[in-house]
């Protein structure tokens, strides 16, 4: 089983290569950010540390953690973005590492792909065979999120202003994926880049 590390930037298209590669090549998708949103639901890991730090004033009706109430009071406060951190991501990462560990005792999987914006920023380039970069340019990337998630052009240069430079995209990842043009030319480029993985693919299995 060969462990792939997807990144990017937001707006990059990370969803589109994702799909294709769980539809074309069967494989099994893991997003950290997923993951680390469940683990703060009630009774999980990482649930009381948070409402122990934040206070009941980020719950929801329900008593859940509220995301953008949570979202509301760390955004604000470094030091609580910086330990929520704190919290959520060695629990992450336990998660993944045993859940990689479980798909290569299963056997039924081929490719294990994890996808997050910072798997360079904590480490993940050591757990990974291979780390590739969807990138996409500037103008692409503001017209999806201003297209799928309403976002003002305000709000988008601050979003891209947190994240890692392409250039530290460009020098922590192995493949880069130009994801600004068709589909079917990102699908060239990750035919190849999965070509270079040396995977024991079937024709006949992949459509």
């Amino acid at each position: 089983m060969k462990i792939l590390g997807i990144t990017g930037g937001v707006g990059s298209g990370k969803s589109a290569v994702l799909d294709d590669l769980q539809n074309r090549y069967h494989a099994y998708i893991l997003k950290a950010d997923e993951l680390a949103n469940s683990l703060k639901k009630k009774g999980e890991d990482g649930y009381r540390s948070i409402v122990e730090l934040l206070g009941k004033d980020i719950l929801g009706d329900d008593d859940e953690i509220d995301n953008k109430k949570m979202a509301q009071r760390i955004f604000s406060d470094p030091e609580a973005l910086a330990k929520v951190n704190d919290i959520l991501h060695p629990i992450v990462k336990e998660h993944i590492l045993r859940t990689i560990e479980q798909k290569r005792a299963e056997g039924t999987t081929k490719l294990f792909v994890l996808e997050a914006a910072l798997l360079l920023e904590e480490g993940y380039d050591q757990i990974v065979d291979e780390m590739w970069y969807i990138y996409a340019d500037t103008a692409t990337r503001a017209e999806r999120l201003r297209q799928s998630r309403g976002y003002s052009d305000e709000k988008i240069q601050s979003i891209m202003a947190k994240q890692l430079s392409e250039e530290d995209f460009r020098k922590g990842c192995d493949v880069v994926i130009d994801n600004s043009g068709t589909m079917e030319d990102t699908r060239k480029q990750i035919d190849r880049a999965i070509t270079g993985l040396d995977i024991d693919y079937s024709p006949s299995k992949i459509h």
